[in-house]
């Protein structure tokens, strides 16, 4: 698949979750009002915020998906992080919201209104959620993509959320302690709490230029490896990093003084493409440096300082 091509295949999986939140939003805001449940309330306030979310990451794919040019030589990669840390902020703001009204009901408690058609349509809602956040992590990993897989997690915690809230809302039917419903939504505001700063300390780890990951590494040194039997070429521990969907290896490569720019230049053209092809779309530097012969120092010879 082309860069162009897979840019857009993302696209479309970014305007899936865009209509799986539209579609879920209408769902639980019915059902909180039919209801006049608080934690049906919370589970809507985090669904707007899964919305959020993924306008956000659409436009990031969108920012990253852009080629190097003058004032960003290295790409646009780094975009992607900010739609998880902008996800993050988003949550914390919900999250505010939610403790809020949960607080007020739960010094005011009212009961709860017509709760089969209210759980009805939050279960729907979640099966909705369900299905489009496993798609989302499935393609993120395939194509490697953070804002896919940031997203689609969010969606798949916010059908245990929804899972959580509907066993509070069934217990209110059950026992009639109308104090469970406001419970149950601050449990679930602390769970978005959690979800959001886990977002944020992830884009912060990303901004950071975080190594690559254990299979990408291991991946570059069996490349190295088979360049530096032999023994006359060494080939210095690499260094990595990651920005969104870009990989950047950076390598210093020592051969014999004697040979000739020619040969090393072919031979770093050789190992560069055995990289690109072992890890596809990766950018990789090289740096050539001549191996320099030990040289015998007499012990009457005074030493440099």
């Amino acid at each position: 698949m082309t860069h162009p091509d897979e840019n857009r295949l993302l696209m479309r999986f970014m305007l899936l979750s865009v209509a799986a939140a539209l579609v879920t939003i209408a769902m639980k805001v019915a059902a909180a009002w039919l209801t006049g449940s608080v934690g049906l309330l919370s589970d809507a306030l985090e669904s707007g915020v899964n919305l959020v979310a993924a306008v956000v990451g659409l436009i990031a794919l969108r920012v990253a998906a852009k080629p190097a040019d003058y004032n960003h030589q290295f790409g646009h990669g780094k975009a992607e992080y900010l739609s998880a840390a902008v996800e993050g902020t988003m949550i914390f703001v919900a999250a505010t919201a939610i403790l809020w009204s949960s607080v007020d009901r739960l010094v005011h408690p009212q009961p709860v209104e017509q709760p089969g058609i209210g759980l009805a349509l939050s279960t729907a809602a979640s099966v909705v959620n369900l299905a489009v956040g496993l798609a989302l992590i499935r393609a993120g990993r395939r194509h490697r993509s953070i804002t896919l897989v940031a997203d689609g997690n969010h969606l798949l915690t916010d059908v245990w959320t929804s899972v959580g809230v509907l066993a509070g809302v069934g217990l209110v039917v059950l026992t009639g302690w109308d104090v469970l419903d406001p419970v149950v939504a601050i449990l679930v505001a602390v769970n978005i709490l959690r979800i959001g700063y886990g977002l944020v300390k992830q884009s912060v780890i990303g901004m950071l230029d975080v190594v690559l990951p254990p299979e990408d590494v291991a991946a570059v040194d069996a490349v190295l490896e088979r360049y530096r039997q032999g023994g006359s070429i060494v080939i210095l521990p690499p260094r990595t990093r990651q920005s969104g969907r870009q990989r950047f290896v950076y390598l210093t490569v020592r051969v014999p003084g004697d040979w000739t720019v020619r040969a090393g230049h072919d031979l770093l053209d050789r190992l560069e493409a055995d990289l690109r092809d072992a890890l596809p779309g990766t950018t990789v530097f090289t740096h050539l440096e001549p191996i320099r012969p030990a040289v015998a120092v007499s012990a009457d010879e005074p030493r440099r300082r």
